[in-house]
């Protein structure tokens, strides 16, 4: 199940150069590369000649040249060149896609080019905020997309799955959580008060006595996800809105569907203290990856599991809450995308 009209993330603003770069998106094969003038452009990476991906190609001025029988494309998909003939066919074209740079990712729209808004990319502004230390890495999941959207809503697999980083019991037994849901939106609020601090909360803030713990994800469709998190000397009013002498982060998801069983994983760290010390980024983002990487077994370990027994009764607990409502959502979203393609195509 993919959502179409949407901004995904495709890639780091640094992976794309004048080498193109292949990347499977929603299903669909789309080459990368800049023009001269450092204009990213996105095609369907597929000669319309006899199929080779164009990313195999090379750049000719700010013509994509395809490595098997040389025909050349502009930045519209347009075939420019045959060589050996004049005339170019009218069915030498191939699709292309509206592009953005943003928080020093390229985004990418998957469905009517008519309905791409760039003022619908959702904010991560952490990335460029120099108030915040931040950085981004990328990780590639052979599970589906909604697996990685179900683990961030539910937090609770901290304690089982990341003891030795950024989990610990009280995430389970302590935790005062709120679920509110809009219409097209989900925020889980847990608060996790005067309880001892897990082992990066530790090393980052050093604290040296329990602490009250905020973690307030935010879901928005089809898969970002950013959670406000942190924590403060316990007592010292962080649940009032008193957040001082403590450490505030950012954790900041983009996942993008590559297939129905594979993911592209966009994510960072942002943190409000030690801002200006690359090694404070550097710590935060290794434990992160750390425990993400103990995630991204599970997902996968999931996947398995999927694919050898599909649709198996599933079992829901209370920690779900937030995962079924952007379910809802998600399953909602989809059947009026596919209604109003069908009504689309009825009318053509």
């Amino acid at each position: 199940m993919f959502l179409r009209n949407y901004w995904y993330v495709a890639a780091y603003d640094h992976e794309i150069g004048r080498r193109p770069l292949g990347r499977i998106i929603l299903g669909e094969p789309i080459v990368f590369y800049r023009l001269e003038d450092g204009t990213p452009v996105a095609l369907e990476d597929r000669c319309a000649h006899r199929h080779l991906p164009l990313s195999m190609g090379t750049l000719v001025g700010d013509t994509l040249q395809c490595h098997y029988h040389g025909l050349r494309y502009d930045k519209t998909g347009t075939c420019v060149r045959v060589p050996g003939q004049d005339t170019i066919p009218r069915s030498a074209r191939v699709k292309n896609y509206p592009v953005v740079e943003r928080y020093h990712w390229l985004w990418i729209w998957m469905g009517d080019p008519a309905l791409a808004d760039p003022d619908k990319i959702p904010d991560f502004h952490w990335f460029d905020d120099p108030n915040w230390g931040a950085k981004g890495e990328y990780l590639h999941v052979k599970g589906n997309w909604q697996l990685v959207v179900d683990n961030l809503l539910d937090l609770t697999h901290l304690a089982f799955v990341h003891g030795t980083t950024i989990g610990n019991p009280a995430l389970v037994e302590q935790a005062q959580v709120k679920v509110q849901r809009t219409e097209d939106g989900v925020t889980v609020t847990r608060w996790i008060v005067d309880a001892p601090p897990p082992p990066t909360f530790v090393k980052a803030g050093g604290f040296t006595s329990n602490v009250d713990r905020w973690q307030i994800i935010n879901f928005t469709p089809p898969a970002f996800l950013r959670l406000d998190v942190g924590a403060t000397p316990t007592g010292t009013g962080a649940p009032e809105g008193k957040r001082v002498g403590g450490i505030g982060m950012w954790n900041l998801n983009a996942i993008t569907p590559e297939t129905e069983t594979t993911s592209h994983y966009f994510w960072g760290q942002a943190h409000n203290f030690d801002v200006k010390n690359p090694k404070t980024t550097d710590m935060l983002i290794e434990q992160i990856r750390t425990a993400f990487l103990e995630d991204v077994a599970v997902f996968e370990a999931q996947q398995r599991n999927l694919l050898m027994i599909p649709n198996p009764p599933q079992t829901d607990i209370n920690a779900d809450a937030g995962v079924i409502q952007a379910r809802r959502i998600l399953d909602r979203l989809y059947h009026e995308e596919q209604a109003a393609a069908a009504k689309m195509a009825a009318a053509e």
